[in-house]
């Protein structure tokens, strides 16, 4: 008889911003304005469709699992690794919700096995600073 997983691990990150959603989900969809946020990558919005994200440590895998425009936006997040503790499988998924003052973005990470501390707590800190870019980018693209 095998032993149950413990249950993978998720990052959530709220953040109100004082745009529309259509202002974030073009930042969320557009390649030239996730590079801008996020990292360089050859992003299309199309369910199905295998994208990389990459940085100057390297870089992750992608596949985009959902699309509803102005809504949500899911793909997988997979950083391959023969190291367990760095071999994260992965998926991101972006909720915008709109409010009196602009837009709720909550974003989620599931994926992490208990052995992947180090990655989740990076993804947390590194989901708040690219946020914090997803703001700067939609006040950029507003100038």
């Amino acid at each position: 008889m095998t032993q149950p997983q413990p249950e993978a691990l998720s990052v959530v990150i709220e953040r109100e911003i004082a745009y529309p959603p259509e202002k974030i989900w073009r930042a969320l969809t557009q390649s030239e304005m996730i590079a801008e946020w996020l990292m360089k990558n050859d992003f299309q919005p199309e369910v199905g469709r295998h994208f990389r994200l990459s940085g100057d440590w390297g870089g992750v895998d992608c596949e985009v699992l959902s699309l509803d425009p102005h809504q949500s936006l899911s793909y997988t997040w997979n950083h391959p690794n023969s190291d367990p503790a760095f071999d994260l499988r992965s998926v991101v998924t972006f909720t915008l919700t709109p409010t009196d003052n602009g837009t709720h973005l909550r974003v989620e990470q599931v994926g992490f096995g208990p052995e992947q501390k180090q990655a989740f707590h990076g993804a947390r800190a590194g989901w708040t600073q690219h946020l914090a870019n997803l703001e700067k980018a939609v006040v950029r693209a507003e100038g």
